[in-house]
């Protein structure tokens, strides 16, 4: 027994250590839909989300406020069936309720290892899901719970980067960290380009001047005029994570100025 809360005692002393060194309080996590797929075509891994849903749970254990925005390109894209012919409107509402379905599947993951979790709803559908409001978020977040965003803004046109960029800034996040299959922003495209060069920082403005296909225009313009950094990371080296919190230049980070 003794030995057990010695042991536990020097956890609790490098959990705080790491603490002490992130430099962020309140952070948004984007992910793609394509993340909870896994070694599937579509559709959601169980095994893939629960162990995104573990290294989420690592956050938490460091007593970080967590919001998080899924996409729903791993079981609808709005986009591509507007360009097929269907209605675009019609296309973007039905790619807004795939990322509901993701953000169940998410929440179901995170609330089975013990991470009290609530998932918000830009379109209301109160039988699964809260309405989204923001002041209910925040109060959510300051009480330890992941808040996931779904069904996007509510509106069709807009992407879910931008809604990440929306939500950021309407619950006041510290940082937006944008998980990509590669390490950062590249010049173009580094599975392709072999001499793609990585920013390690840059400002929004040369983004959008470079037309570096990250995030789009709107998520971009917005997390400029709010003041809101985004880092772009790797979602594979999740090991990686705590670090880039820390401030390490692992991963490329966007900023104002």
């Amino acid at each position: 027994m003794k030995q057990a809360i010695h042991s536990f005692g020097w956890l609790f002393f490098y959990t705080g250590s790491i603490m002490s060194d992130i430099i962020y309080k309140r952070i948004l996590i984007k992910f793609s839909g394509e993340s909870l797929k896994g070694p599937r075509s579509f559709g959601v891994d169980p095994g893939t989300t629960v162990q995104l849903a573990e290294h989420i749970k690592e956050l938490v254990a460091l007593r970080l406020e967590i919001a998080l925005v899924v996409g729903g390109g791993n079981i609808f894209r709005g986009i591509s069936a507007s360009r097929k012919g269907m209605d675009r409107v019609t296309a973007d509402n039905m790619g807004m309720l795939a990322t509901v379905m993701n953000a169940l599947a998410l929440q179901d993951a995170l609330e089975a290892i013990g991470v009290p979790t609530r998932v918000q709803t830009a379109i209301e559908m109160r039988q699964i899901a809260e309405p989204y409001i923001r002041r209910r978020a925040i109060r959510h977040l300051e009480k330890g719970r992941v808040v996931i965003f779904a069904a996007g803004t509510g509106s069709p046109y807009f992407t879910t980067d931008s809604t990440a960029a929306l939500r950021a800034s309407e619950i006041s996040a510290d940082v937006i960290l944008k998980a990509t299959k590669v390490d950062g922003v590249y010049s173009a495209d580094p599975n392709v380009e072999a001499g793609a060069t990585r920013y390690a920082t840059l400002r929004f403005q040369e983004a959008l001047e470079k037309r570096l296909k990250v995030m789009d225009s709107t998520a971009f313009s917005m997390c400029m005029d709010n003041g809101i950094p985004i880092i772009v990371y790797n979602f594979n080296d999740h090991q990686n994570l705590i670090r880039i919190l820390q401030g390490d230049t692992i991963a490329s980070t966007i900023v104002t100025n």
